[in-house]
């Protein structure tokens, strides 16, 4: 049983329809959760060590990493029955739209740094670190998730039904599920 049917099927009513429903926001939403986690492991992995001076430049470096890792997850997973483009096409929109998003993205902490100068010498190292963290970290990913799957879904990935499922996804479907009782359907 996959993950997903194994999650649906110990989720209780009406929550379990609500995710059906919004399972492609569901599926995106831990997409991001996973990219956020990778874009903050190797920014601050670069910041902290070979780019400490320059900290939007490893936050780049970084929402790129992540962006790779997203292409594949969100082709392969989010958005694996949406289509409607040639691959070479989706990819190069894809990433077109990815670099839209890094601009969003680091658009936060450029303010956080050099408007409000929340950067050492005018504050204390402590200070600097959580306004990246809560601009860029926090900030910055909201508002480029937003623009991301509002622009994926317009222009990447189209066309719903596009593309056939793969594997055992009956769950993804209420109405196809073992594990979801027929009064437990979405109407």
């Amino acid at each position: 049983m996959a993950f997903v049917e194994t999650v649906l099927a110990k989720t209780p009513q009406p929550l379990r329809s609500l995710l059906i429903k919004h399972r492609e926001l569901l599926k995106f939403a831990i997409v991001g959760g996973i990219c956020w986690v990778i874009t903050m492991v190797v920014w601050y992995g670069l910041k902290w060590t070979i780019l400490a001076t320059k900290p939007v430049t490893a936050q780049v470096i970084a929402v790129i990493v992540a962006t790779i890792v997203s292409y594949v997850l969100s082709r392969e997973w989010s958005f694996r029955t949406r289509g409607g483009r040639d691959r070479h096409h989706e990819a190069a929109l894809f990433f077109i739209i990815a670099g839209f998003a890094v601009a969003l993205t680091v658009v936060p902490t450029l303010f956080s740094r050099y408007v409000l100068h929340l950067e050492t010498p005018y504050v204390s190292m402590p200070t600097q670190e959580v306004a990246d963290f809560i601009f860029g970290g926090i900030l910055g990913t909201i508002i480029q998730t937003i623009f991301r799957f509002w622009a994926f879904r317009k222009w990447v990935f189209p066309q719903e039904g596009a593309r056939a499922r793969k594997g055992n996804v009956s769950a993804l479907r209420p109405e196809d599920s073992p594990h979801v009782r027929a009064d437990d359907e979405v109407a």
